[in-house]
């Protein structure tokens, strides 16, 4: 009876601890993805903030996201590890070839709106998914005022026209301060 009982205990030691190392492994694959959803949002707001300090319309700002923020999204990727990247997506896209969702995505996007309709969001609600060999950390992008420069419903019409220029099917407008833009999404495989 002692030894079953031994055994019994070593083998729930032995899951114990591998529950905690699978804990502590998935910990910090998401403090990872934090890091590079970091790296990639940071670089954006940088850039986007000196173009509206430098240009109030938002005309510059709107000029920068059609024309580098793409660039800028390849640049940041090339600073990780191959078996990472970031990126950003939407439910309204406004440029479908570089930034479409997929059903995860979408999934995520649509929790992450009844939450906000709920009233039991916050901005910090930092989602992780894993599916077979990668593990997918998401953050939420919640429209600012500065942000309806370009995505509200009172868009300038020298705005109107560069986006209509640029992105004949965008579907990024019409937005309320709070509501959900969309997300940066870290992929991180197992390695």
């Amino acid at each position: 009876m002692k030894t079953k009982t031994l055994l019994l205990l070593t083998i729930l030691a032995n899951t114990a601890m591998a529950s905690d190392m699978n804990a502590t492994e998935a910990l910090k694959i998401k403090q990872e993805g934090i890091k590079y959803i970091k790296m990639l949002g940071g670089a954006l707001k940088t850039e986007l903030k000196a173009h509206m300090k430098a240009d109030k319309t938002g005309l510059s700002a709107a000029g920068f996201c059609a024309s580098k923020a793409t660039s800028l999204t390849e640049e940041v990727n090339k600073k990780l590890p191959k078996y990472a990247k970031v990126r950003r997506t939407a439910l309204k896209l406004r440029n479908n070839s570089t930034n479409p969702a997929d059903d995860l995505d979408k999934k995520i996007m649509n929790e992450y709106v009844a939450a906000i309709e709920a009233k039991t969001f916050t901005p910090k609600d930092i989602k992780e998914v894993t599916i077979g060999d990668t593990t997918r950390v998401y953050k939420p992008l919640i429209t600012t005022p500065i942000c309806l420069k370009c995505h509200g419903s009172s868009v300038s019409p020298e705005i109107k026209k560069l986006i209509k220029e640029v992105y004949p099917n965008d579907k990024a407008m019409h937005f309320k301060e709070g509501e959900l833009r969309g997300v940066i999404v870290a992929e991180i495989k197992k390695h």
